[in-house]
């Protein structure tokens, strides 16, 4: 389809890395409120702040995309085979896209999950066991997944964005002194990312690596597959609680 088709994969390939970089901004944030201000976390992220949290995140996304179309920096790169985002266009714009969609935040996660840290390591070595801050060893390891994600997104994408930032600075003069398969290496590093989010889940989430299992033996003896799926149906039936039981009663059972 000649330039539409350009135009077309372009802007959802930025969709894709504008919205990976904005969801782990507002995931940081989100664990940031509900470790460090778990008192306020309820009053914050109500079921309809968190629908209007997730909303912004993708408008923000789709704002941030669009001034591609005007700048014209989605382009047809032979190094790469694919349209993208043309570092040399628009030094101000390229610029802009670097600080607005890696360093700024990327200071923000930083930021996040260094408070969550410094809590952490302050409620390990607290004395008095009545004045710790309650952190269930479920909420350790989620933050420690996207933590892991945080880092890996910001290592393997740092190398495009600090290229992106030294063409734009002196495009006549830098842009042909990088050599080609540096380029290539760096763009092929960033969009492997995304293939890592699903290997680190595995190793550090029990569910995944449940569901991973099982995706591994249906693929080898798909009977297994029917029989696991009937058993856990099975189970499901014999461990439903009693009507009597309500949400009331658990918890001054728990009480």
């Amino acid at each position: 389809m000649g330039d539409l088709h350009c135009q077309a994969s372009g802007f959802v390939m930025g969709l894709s890395v504008i919205g990976s970089i904005f969801n782990i901004t507002a995931i940081a944030i989100n664990r940031y409120c509900y470790i460090c201000h778990s008192l306020h976390y309820d009053r914050l992220y109500s079921m309809r702040n968190t629908c209007c949290y997730v909303g912004l995140t993708w408008l923000l996304t789709a704002i941030a995309t669009v001034p591609n179309f005007f700048v014209g920096s989605l382009q047809y790169d032979p190094r790469v085979y694919s349209c993208t985002f043309a570092q040399t266009v628009s030094s101000y714009y390229t610029i802009s896209v670097v600080v607005i969609h890696f360093l700024i935040p990327l200071l923000v996660v930083s930021y996040c999950y260094m408070r969550i840290w410094v809590l952490v390591i302050q409620v390990k070595h607290r004395v008095k066991p009545e004045q710790r801050t309650r952190l269930k060893p479920s909420d350790v390891r989620n933050f420690l997944t996207m933590f892991m994600v945080f880092v890996l997104f910001a290592v393997c994408w740092a190398p495009l964005n600090l290229i992106g930032l030294a063409v734009a600075i002196n495009p006549a003069k830098v842009a042909p002194s990088i050599p080609e398969w540096l380029f290539v290496t760096s763009y092929f590093m960033a969009y492997f990312n995304s293939c890592l989010n699903a290997i680190i889940y595995g190793l550090l989430n029990q569910n995944f690596r449940k569901e991973y299992k099982t995706i591994l033996l249906a693929l080898c003896v798909p009977r297994l597959l029917l029989m696991e799926t009937s058993r856990c149906a099975t189970e499901g039936l014999k461990s439903k609680p009693s009507p009597a039981i309500t949400n009331n009663n658990i918890a001054e059972i728990n009480l």
